[in-house]
């Protein structure tokens, strides 16, 4: 995680809530991070997911993590971050980064949900609807079902207050 997790080539510095929440996840257990935009949330929960990734089989297509957001523009906003990190690091070493992520919302094509689906990555973000048709849809049992996936962590971000049908949804789900 140190050659991943870099600012200005240096190993980055955590802040007190950061890494609380680490910890709690490598002891493998269920936290909740509430803070201010901007203040590393993310953090909280890629470097356990990373870690998981790389400490298992990197090589190995199978989920690790489903990362749930209540709206695209957020799911569209964490993939560019990601990106951001694996250029970064494909810039410093010249190999692509072991932990492969991809987005899973009803913005993809047909060729990118079939490319997901036939080499699933580690990371998956998606939102609420997706996340539902993962589970009733056969096609795409592949991100879900224990016995194809490494699903280690399930992740929602921005959790918001929800009222009436969707609200119904979410809490069913």
């Amino acid at each position: 995680c140190l050659d991943i997790f870099r600012h200005k080539g240096k190993p980055i510095q955590l802040y007190r809530h950061q890494s609380d929440a680490i910890a709690l996840a490598l002891e493998r257990k269920d936290f909740v991070v509430t803070s201010g935009t901007g203040s590393g949330k993310s953090l909280t929960y890629f470097v356990p997911i990373f870690n998981a990734v790389l400490n298992g089989n990197p090589a190995a297509s199978k989920v690790h993590a489903i990362v749930v957001y209540p709206m695209n523009a957020l799911v569209n906003s964490q993939e560019q971050s990601l990106r951001a990190l694996a250029e970064a690091y494909k810039e410093r070493t010249g190999r692509d980064m072991p932990v492969r992520f991809a987005k899973y919302t009803g913005q993809e094509n047909l060729d990118e949900k079939r490319a997901a689906q036939q080499n699933p990555p580690h990371i998956l973000l998606t939102n609420y609807v997706m996340l539902e048709l993962m589970l009733v849809r056969r096609h795409e049992s592949e991100f879900v079902d224990r016995a194809r996936t490494a699903l280690q962590f399930l992740v929602l971000d921005e959790l918001h207050t929800y009222r009436g049908r969707q609200g119904a949804d979410v809490a069913l789900l």
